[in-house]
């Protein structure tokens, strides 16, 4: 395989996924994009309008869709007209436009944490190392920006899942209004998303005015209904039938809408 995609660095208070391919590490357009803080495109176009500029196969790649399988389990997808990666070269010259304050900060950690890390730890001598005390004073500075990034990372990661056991353990379940009170949504954006066809937890029959839980989402411990007795005012009753969301189901749409919060 070409293609290798490890591991993460921080630039400009962004992850940035490592991409290797030829045994150099490139990017693409969108991530050349979201560290700059540019609108999607915005690479891409630059690109386009300086491509007999820059050199095949030494400041780009161009990856042909066969080639997709390659890059799918590492989140890349390559479309149909194929795939651009941008070598160290061509990137610096596709951001020569980019003279604001944030783009002369990310070409900086870019170039030095990105493109330049796999050159530095190659050539690594450790006992070198150790016996430079400047060298010696940056590793130990970047080991504990390290560790504290990963301290970080666990806490919101806790609290995540502290929430979740939360809600999870609650006892009994909880109308859709309240739900979605739960949610931090609005009860009409809440049963929208429900009854959605991509969801397909809820739905109404004909003549009806309840929504009803859809059997599977029932059996799987996510929804229940409740039966209410009615006295009408003519004094006859009537039988009612209400969905409602367990802590299960809670649990998981919690965990759902943190997914896409991310994403």
């Amino acid at each position: 395989m070409n293609a290798k995609l490890n591991n993460t660095v921080m630039v400009a208070d962004k992850a940035l996924s490592i991409v290797e391919y030829q045994g150099q590490r490139v990017v693409t357009f969108a991530m050349i994009d979201e560290v700059h803080g540019r609108p999607d495109g915005t690479a891409r176009r630059t690109f386009t309008a300086n491509k007999d500029r820059l050199v095949n196969n030494e400041d780009f790649y161009l990856i042909d869709f066969s080639k997709k399988d390659e890059f799918r389990p590492y989140g890349i997808d390559v479309p149909t007209r194929g795939l651009t990666l941008i070598t160290e070269s061509g990137y610096l010259m596709l951001v020569k436009s980019f003279t604001d304050d944030l783009a002369w900060k990310v070409q900086k950690q870019l170039v030095k944490g990105y493109f330049k890390a796999k050159e530095l730890v190659e050539n690594f001598d450790p006992m070198k190392a150790l016996s430079d005390p400047n060298a010696l004073r940056g590793l130990l500075l970047g080991y504990s920006e390290k560790v504290i990034e990963l301290e970080h990372k666990v806490e919101e990661m806790a609290q995540d899942v502290n929430a979740y056991e939360r809600i999870a353990k609650a006892d009994g379940s909880l109308c859709l209004t309240d739900a979605a009170k739960a949610l931090q949504m609005r009860p009409k954006d809440l049963i929208s998303h429900l009854s959605s066809e991509k969801m397909k937890w809820i739905y109404k029959r004909a003549g009806n005015a309840n929504w009803l839980g859809y059997s599977d989402k029932v059996q799987a411990g996510y929804l229940e209904h409740k039966v209410t007795e009615v006295t009408r005012s003519d004094g006859t009753t009537k039988i009612t039938e209400q969905v409602r969301i367990t802590p299960k189901g809670l649990a998981k749409l919690a965990k759902d809408q943190g997914g896409q919060s991310e994403a």
